[in-house]
This record gives structure tokens, C-alpha cells and sequence, in this order.
């Protein structure tokens, strides 16, 4: 008995000490160390006029909170403030494309907005006045979601509103552009809290994932034709590859009491039948035939980890082949994208954070 007891207080010292050490977070502590400049850019490395995004900066803005990171937290905010939104998020919505170019040297290359981006900093920065317990967080993050609604939402006929991609060029003609992956339902859930017209738009994102994935698998874009419904996108087809990958991930990471969360993971089930067949997921997939050709790269596979989990009938052993493809081909120190879909999956998968059925965030620092 005491031999026992002696074991159980051993075993949860090496614990306790365990957790400490990886609340750090490794794989955060090397994105930022490799990725993020002193002053807080997110660089991709990838493009030759080293870019920033604002989608890098929302996505390393939560990625910090998760990590309970506040000095790098801040220093994220201060530069996307300062460079992307004319020193106000509150006040105008960030330039997506910021970068060097030849003729004009360092600065924006495209002001137009990316609402993706603004949707998830908007919410981590409501999420991080919550944590935190931040006012200024908070007020920020109100203020900058009320400019969402003013300059990025359109009321398609016939089927209500919804969040366009940005704040110009994606409606015309009777034709309405989106992008289901920048409308993870989760993040609907919270801003839901500040009133219409949050809840509305929140309502309609299941909708619209299963509108424009016939076959249940998400394309990249998609059209909304007035008098006629969702069709191809008229740029890109019906292609879904490097956007499309995180509608998976986004549904696998709901609550299991999350609104609409059953309905999602059946529709969107083929995808796990994919990567059963295929042992990995596909690089691209026709969404109307649901051809598809390659596989994607390990990113693609931490980005499934969640799915696999949450869809029914999912298999564990799918989910180990995924980790260890990860881990044996990890993405490259310069590889921008890959490294933010591995955070999202493989920070899920190792238990860091969660989404409450709200879509308030449960980091794991804030977990019993």
C-alpha cells in the first residue's frame, strides 16, 4: 500500500512537472522564433517580397492567447495596428497583403480587406479581454466586429446575410463570391453575444458549408447566382485544396453540443472516407465530380486530426497514420501555412486548447 501511494505521488510530480514544461508550448515557441519578427510581423517566407498577411496576424494573435503569450500577444497587435489598420483596428479594417516591393520599398500592397482575418481578430482579441481579463481587449474587439458588419456583409436574396470575403470585389452582376473557409461556425458563436446581426449570420454559415459542398467535400469558393442558388465559383471553380482544407478542420474542432455539429460531420463525411482510401488527404478535390489528384503535404494532415476524431465512425488508426506522417515530415522552418494548419490540428490534437459550444476558448491554461 505504501509502495502504491509512494508511486501515484512520484507519478503526479513527473506529471506536474511535464505539464509545466509543454505549456510552453514547443511548437509555438518555434513558429514565433521563426516566423515573427521582433516588432511582431508575421513573415512568409514563401513570397519573395517576404509578406505579412492580416490572416498571419489574426491566426498568431490566437495562437499567443493560447499559449497564454501576452508580451508577444501585444507585440502582434501593436504592428497589425499600426501597419495593417492605420493605427486603429476600431477604425478601419487591416490591409490584407503587406510587403516589399521593388519600386515603392516596405509597406501594403493591397488594401482591400480579408474577412477571414478580421473575424478571427476580432474574436481573439473578445476572447483575450475575457482571459485576460483586458477591457481594452475587449472594447477593441467589439468596435472592430460592428466594422465587420458595416463593410463586409451583404443580405443575399433568397437566402439572408453573410460575410463576404473582403470589403470589395466579391459581388456584382447578381453574384455573390464566398469562401467557406473563412466562416468557422465556433467564431459565429461567440460574436453571436454582441447582438444582430451576429446571431443571423451565425445561423446561416451550416447552411451554407453544406450548400456548396454537394458531394460533401468543401471547394475553395463558390458563388451565390441570384434566382438560382450557389454554383462554381466563376475564378476558381469548383477546386478545393489549400482554403477548403480548414472547413475540416474548423468542424472538427466544435463541441459536442455545438449547434448544428452532428449534421456538419455527416455531410462532410466523404472526406474521412478519402483519407481512409487514400491514407492521407487529398492536395485536390473536384467538389462537383469529387475527382481528386496527390496528396497534400503533412500540414494537410495535422489540419485532420480533429476531423477524424469528431466525425462518426471515425477511425483512431486513421488519426495515428496522420500523426506520424507529421511527425516524420514536419513542415519546413519557412513554410508559412503548413505550420499554421499544424498548430491549429496538432495544438487540438495534444489537448492545448478547446471550443466551448458558446465558441468561447478553453485554453488549457485555463482548464482544471
Amino acid at each position: 500500500m505504501l509502495r502504491a501511494g509512494l508511486m501515484l505521488l512520484l507519478a503526479a510530480s513527473f506529471v506536474g512537472v511535464v505539464g509545466a514544461e509543454e505549456a510552453r508550448w514547443p511548437s509555438w515557441a518555434h513558429f514565433r522564433n521563426t516566423l515573427i519578427s521582433d516588432d511582431g510581423r508575421v513573415i512568409d517566407h514563401s513570397d519573395s517580397r517576404h509578406i505579412t498577411t492580416s490572416e498571419g496576424q489574426g491566426y498568431a494573435l490566437f495562437f499567443a492567447l493560447v499559449a497564454d503569450d501576452r508580451d508577444t500577444f501585444q507585440q502582434l497587435l501593436d504592428w497589425t495596428q499600426n501597419n495593417l489598420a492605420k493605427g486603429d483596428l476600431g477604425a478601419s479594417l487591416p490591409a490584407w497583403l503587406w510587403g516589399g516591393d521593388a519600386d515603392e520599398g516596405w509597406g501594403v500592397l493591397d488594401a482591400n480587406s480579408a474577412a477571414d482575418a478580421d473575424l478571427w481578430l476580432a474574436y481573439t482579441l473578445l476572447e483575450a479581454g475575457r482571459l485576460w481579463q483586458r477591457r481594452d481587449y475587449r472594447v477593441l474587439g467589439t468596435r472592430l466586429a460592428a466594422r465587420i458588419i458595416d463593410e463586409e456583409v451583404a443580405t443575399l436574396p433568397g437566402f439572408g446575410p453573410v460575410l463576404l470575403p473582403g470589403r470589395s470585389g466579391f459581388a456584382g452582376d447578381g453574384q455573390w463570391r464566398v469562401n467557406p473557409s473563412y466562416l468557422p461556425p465556433q467564431l459565429f458563436a461567440r460574436l453571436s453575444e454582441l447582438g444582430p446581426p451576429w446571431p443571423e449570420l451565425a445561423a446561416r454559415v451550416p447552411r451554407l458549408l453544406i450548400g456548396t459542398a454537394p458531394l460533401g467535400l468543401a471547394p475553395d469558393w463558390a458563388a451565390w447566382q441570384a434566382n438560382e442558388g450557389w454554383r462554381p465559383d466563376p475564378e476558381h471553380g469548383s477546386q478545393g485544396d489549400y482554403d477548403a482544407i480548414r472547413v475540416y478542420l474548423w468542424l472538427g474542432m466544435l463541441a459536442d453540443e455545438a449547434a448544428d455539429r452532428e449534421a456538419l460531420l455527416a455531410h462532410f463525411a466523404p472526406m474521412r472516407e478519402l483519407i481512409a482510401k487514400l491514407g492521407a488527404p487529398p492536395e485536390y478535390v473536384d467538389t462537383n465530380s469529387g475527382a481528386h489528384q496527390g496528396l497534400g503535404n503533412s500540414g494537410f494532415s495535422a489540419a485532420m486530426l480533429p476531423f477524424l476524431a469528431a466525425t462518426p465512425g471515425g477511425d483512431a488508426a486513421l488519426a495515428v497514420t496522420q500523426r506520424r506522417r507529421l511527425a516524420a515530415a514536419p513542415p519546413a522552418d519557412d513554410a508559412y501555412y503548413a505550420q499554421i494548419l499544424t498548430l491549429f490540428g496538432r495544438g487540438w490534437d495534444e489537448g492545448r486548447y478547446r471550443f466551448a459550444a458558446d465558441g468561447r476558448l478553453q485554453p488549457a491554461w485555463r482548464s482544471p
